[in-house]
């Protein structure tokens, strides 16, 4: 077993050492080989190498070649453009050349003429001299032939051009005035016409006094009391006047201020059909109709602004409109005139395609001064504006209500349209009246204006002033200056005076000759 187990281990070293060499043998044989093909490699690179290096100089003489050819073939086309340039400046430094020659010849053209010209004007001068010396000779003559100088000459024709220009300026007032008359007529007259039809309103004037009636005459004694305590428990209470004369059975309540004289009325009517009358039950009465009237204030001035759809009116404001319920002017009652104002005022607005609503509410607040009027310093315009600011109102019916009455020119539609408005409701027949005094003073204020005027004879007022007849000097005034004074009257008339409706200017000029035959 054991030279076995050597035999095997002797067996395997030697084939271990047989294995080894001969795989030291083939190890060589791969190397040799691996270093034949290396050099075959490298040979093969070192070719390749020289066949590009041999194409590289080949390919570097050929793209030599090309740019010498590119080079020589620039070179010709820029020398080819030098020349071309160099004799295009030479054409344009021969065009130069005759222009300048050109120039030179009409330069000396042109000094030539200029010569010509200065000799000529010496020539005119010399002329003009002479023609100034014949002028004046002629001058000297005419003034001679005709006996006017020059200066009597020429104020002789300024007064025939300004005759002329007066004729002129007459005519064009008549052509401009026509052709006003016929474009707006038409289309103010529909307004108007359809506005007042639209807006049909019974008037009823109204007094300064109010009449209570007595059940008898002993009622006056019972009404004046012991001493007279008890009339003047009522005139102090209420601040009105009580007129109690021979007129029987009736008392006459007199004062300026309606609510006040509004309160006395129903104060006396409730103490009557009461019969206690002595100073306190009279304060009680007082106390009750002041309630009553406050009552009927509110009352009127929310009817106001519910009849003109009139939105958003300051509650104070209402209760001053409510106030003009019991407000006159010239007898026409103050808040029916407001409200017709703004129904006039809303309709033309409507056909003219203004802010109704604008009109119609400046329309009703345009009179809103004659609620205090009488308690407070200023006129209802002023006082108007005041509480329209004071409340809130928009500007544009501000504007309306200060300029109603012309005391600021208007600037707006709606201001024009409360305007006409006011003058259509205080014109129209029945709606005013006047007492005596005032009327005889716009006759009088109504002749002065017409008589202030240069080359007036006489003036008379026809027609309850609605009318002033003017006779002129014929000396004096010339037809065409007729229309002129007619113009000009119509305007200072419409500035000075306040007068319902329309006033008619017309003027008379007559010239007369009378010569006796013996």
């Amino acid at each position: 077993m054991i030279k076995a187990v050597i035999g095997i281990i002797a067996g395997l070293i030697v084939g271990f050492i047989l294995g080894i060499i001969y795989r030291k043998k083939v190890s060589e044989k791969e190397i040799s080989s691996a270093e034949e093909e290396g050099k075959r490699i490298i040979n093969e690179a070192i070719k390749a190498a020289e066949a590009k290096r041999a194409e590289a100089e080949s390919r570097k003489k050929e793209m030599v070649l090309e740019a010498k050819e590119e080079i020589l073939k620039n070179r010709s086309d820029y020398e080819k453009e030098v020349k071309e340039r160099r004799a295009e400046l030479q054409r344009q430094e021969n065009r130069l050349q005759q222009k300048e020659e050109n120039i030179d010849r009409k330069t000396e053209a042109i000094e030539r003429k200029e010569e010509s010209l200065a000799q000529k004007h010496a020539a005119i001068d010399r002329e003009n001299e002479e023609i100034q010396n014949i002028k004046r000779s002629q001058t000297e003559m005419l003034e001679r032939i005709s006996g006017f100088t020059a200066e009597d000459a020429k104020k002789y024709l300024i007064a025939q051009v300004e005759s002329e220009v007066t004729h002129e300026t007459a005519l064009k007032i008549k052509e401009i005035e026509s052709r006003m008359k016929e474009e707006c007529d038409a289309r103010a007259r529909e307004i108007v016409t359809q506005a007042i039809q639209r807006c049909a309103a019974d008037q009823v004037a109204e007094m300064t006094v109010s009449v209570v009636p007595l059940p008898n005459d002993e009622m006056k004694g019972r009404i004046i009391g012991r001493e007279g305590r008890n009339i003047r428990a009522i005139e102090t209470l209420t601040g009105v006047d009580l007129i109690i004369d021979d007129t029987p059975e009736a008392i006459t309540v007199s004062c300026f201020e309606p609510v006040r004289r509004e309160i006395a009325r129903l104060a006396l009517e409730k103490l009557i059909a009461d019969g206690r009358i002595h100073p306190t039950h009279i304060e009680e009465m007082v106390e009750k109709a002041r309630r009553e009237v406050d009552a009927t204030i509110k009352a009127e001035g929310e009817r106001a602004v519910f009849e003109t759809g009139v939105r958003s009116i300051h509650p104070e404001l209402v209760k001053m409109l409510g106030r003009l319920h019991y407000r006159t002017s010239y007898g026409q009652n103050v808040l029916q005139h407001s409200i017709e104002v703004s129904h006039i005022a809303g309709m033309m607005a409507a056909e003219l395609g203004a802010d109704v609503q604008a009109a119609k509410r400046a329309g009703l607040l345009h009179d809103l001064g004659k609620a205090v009027d009488h308690e407070m310093e200023g006129t209802h315009v002023a006082l108007g504006v005041e509480f329209a600011r004071k409340y809130k109102e928009k500007e544009e019916i501000i504007h309306a209500i200060e300029a109603h009455h012309n005391d600021v020119e208007p600037r707006t539609i709606v201001a024009c349209l409360v305007q006409a408005a006011d003058a259509i409701s205080a014109a129209r027949p029945g709606a005013r009246r006047e007492n005596l005094e005032n009327y005889i003073k716009r006759l009088e204020q109504l002749e002065g204006i017409a008589s202030s005027f240069n080359g007036v004879d006489k003036a008379y007022a026809i027609q309850a002033g609605r009318e002033v007849r003017v006779m002129v000097k014929p000396e004096i005034i010339s037809e065409d200056q007729m229309v002129i004074l007619a113009h000009d009257l119509a305007r200072k008339i419409e500035e000075e005076m306040e007068y319902p409706g329309q006033i008619k200017v017309h003027i008379l000029r007559e010239t007369t000759a009378v010569e006796y035959a013996k």
